[in-house]
Parts: structure tokens; sequence; C-alpha cells
């Protein structure tokens, strides 16, 4: 069946509001699910409805809980989501990094004791509405084995960047550290379809098309070896600097056995016009144009936003059995 986004989102916030968690909470957890759904990123979209729901259930997200932010240096807003959802952890940065970044220049925000963040490009995207350049760091179960390693260590921990352009819908940029994020296995398996070759090994270290398979094994990592060194990067800034999970502690996204994953994220925003002078727009609109005047190339983001025209205009389709 198809719904509009408006129907989607009120009857995914109904639903968690009535598993336990708190309105808002359910509120923040629904327009982050419909909003990547519409925007084709599935594997963070509606098929994660189940899970969440049994980690509700378990107690491995408090529902109600409040994150509660604080700020211990000029710029830094330390967040704690409280092992609650990530996404209203998030929202509450969202809204409070602008003023600080406006004041400081540049703002760090350490979210700790959190979980899922889900379409990471979604949050940065506000911030760039906003006129800040925008990165942020997720750590994620583990997922990836150091180079010629067959042990998981790293998560697929994803890095999403934002950034304004003037005149237009921002620049945004969302990886995975695996050579395709973790939630596409997942809907696979969910679906019973078979991956593709090259995606991940199993828990022997070979290569797997089964879904299942691959969850128990190991993603292979983004560009091999400078991929898996990312992946460590990225658990240095969003875990040991964050004080939160490594990795390789935490529990699954994907299933609502033992306590709260406690993982984190960093995120961090750029006034860019606290660097010195005006120029940014003019220069960003020129690279723009430098990657947009060539034959068959775009902005990275251009797919994503054309599927949520689309969305908005004739709603997104949900399976019979979601």
């Amino acid at each position: 069946m198809k719904i509009s986004l408006a129907d989607a989102e009120a009857r995914l916030t109904e639903l968690f509001a009535s598993a336990g968690a708190s309105p808002a909470n359910a509120a923040s957890v629904a327009w982050a699910l419909v909003m990547a759904e519409a925007d084709g990123l599935k594997g963070h979209g509606l098929s994660r409805v189940p899970t969440y729901l049994a980690m509700l259930k378990a107690g491995k997200i408090d529902g109600k809980a409040v994150p509660i932010a604080r700020q211990p240096k000029p710029g830094v807003l330390a967040i704690d989501a409280a092992h609650g959802f990530a996404y209203p952890a998030i929202d509450l940065a969202v809204i409070e990094l602008p003023a600080i970044a406006r004041a400081q220049g540049v703002v760090a925000a350490p979210i700790r004791r959190s979980n899922h963040c889900g379409a990471a490009g979604l949050h940065v995207e506000r911030l760039a509405e906003q006129g800040l350049v925008a990165l942020l760091f997720a750590n994620t179960p583990a997922a990836i084995a150091p180079w010629g390693g067959a042990k998981p260590v790293f998560g697929t921990n994803p890095i999403a960047f934002a950034a304004p352009l003037a005149g237009r819908e921002p620049l945004v940029i969302d990886m995975a550290l695996s050579k395709v994020a973790r939630g596409p296995i997942v809907a696979a398996k969910q679906k019973g379809e078979a991956i593709p070759e090259g995606w991940a090994l199993d828990a022997a270290g070979k290569p797997t098309t089964d879904a299942s398979a691959a969850l128990a094994g190991t993603m292979v990592p983004l560009g091999d070896a400078k991929g898996a060194t990312l992946a460590l990067m990225v658990e240095v800034l969003a875990a040991a600097l964050v004080g939160t999970h490594f990795a390789f502690q935490a529990s699954s996204f994907l299933d609502d056995k033992g306590g709260p994953p406690d993982t984190g994220q960093l995120i961090l925003a750029i006034d860019p016009h606290a660097m010195g002078g005006n120029w940014f727009d003019e220069r960003m609109r020129l690279l723009a144009h430098a990657i947009e005047d060539q034959d068959g190339t775009r902005l990275p983001g251009m797919r994503r936003l054309a599927l949520r025209a689309k969305a908005r205009a004739e709603g997104i389709e949900v399976a019979d059995d979601l």
C-alpha cells in the first residue's frame, strides 16, 4: 500500500507511543524513519520498525529517556542520550549547536549512551540548512575486521557531511565505511533475498551472498585497508573521545538481546563566516559549477532529493507484512 509521508509519520508516532516511548521521543523516531524511507535509504527506514519495537519492549532502549546537554567548555556541547533513542539527543544538538557555532566559530557535540542514529545525512543536513558546515561521526556495533584480520573490531561507522549551497539545497554526503551499509543487508534478510557478492564475508572470512551469513560474519570495508583505517579513526572520534562503548563492546542494533548498545556520535558544526571573511558562498558556488559543468556528473545527494520530492508527491510504499 502507499501512504503519505504525513500519514506514515502520524502512524509511527502513535505506534511508538503505544509501545512505551514518550510522545516527544515517538515523534522524533517517526520523523527520522519516514524521512530515511522517503530518501530511498530503506535500510534506515521502515525496515527498522520491528527491531526498534523489540528493543523498546526489552528495555534495550529507554523510550522515556530525556537527553541532557551541558557545556563543559565554550565550544563543547556534551549530550547524554541516557540509553534512549539517538534521535532526540541529535534533535537537541540540532537545536542548540547553531547559536554556539556562531558565537565560537566551531563547536563539538559528543553524544554518549546513544543508539542507532539512522540516516546520518539527515542530521547534518538540518545544520547546513541553518548555514553551518557540519560533520557527524558515529560508531556502531562491530562489523568490520582490522585489515588482514577475521574478527570484527570496528563498526560500519558512518561519516556524514553537509555544507550550505546558497540558493539551493545543501550539499550532503553520507557514507558507511563498509562497501555498503549494514541496513540493506538487514532488509535483504527480512525479505529472504540474496546480497551481491563483495559486500560481506561469512564467519569463516569467505565471501557470501547469504544475508544471514553476512550478518554473522564481517563487512568488507570501503576501499579495503583504507576503509578499515577510517573506521578506526571513527572509533577514536565517536567512542574514545565521547566516553562510550567501542564497537567490539556494543550490543547489536539488530535484536533485543543484551543491554543498551551504549554507542556514540560526535557532531562538529562550523560557522563558515567565522573563518575570517565572507568568501564561503562564492567558493562553494564555483566548486559546484566545476562539478556539474561536466556531462554525466552530479553533486552527491541529487538522487536522494529526487526520491524525496517523489515521496512527498506520491507517498511511500509500505510492504503488506509491515
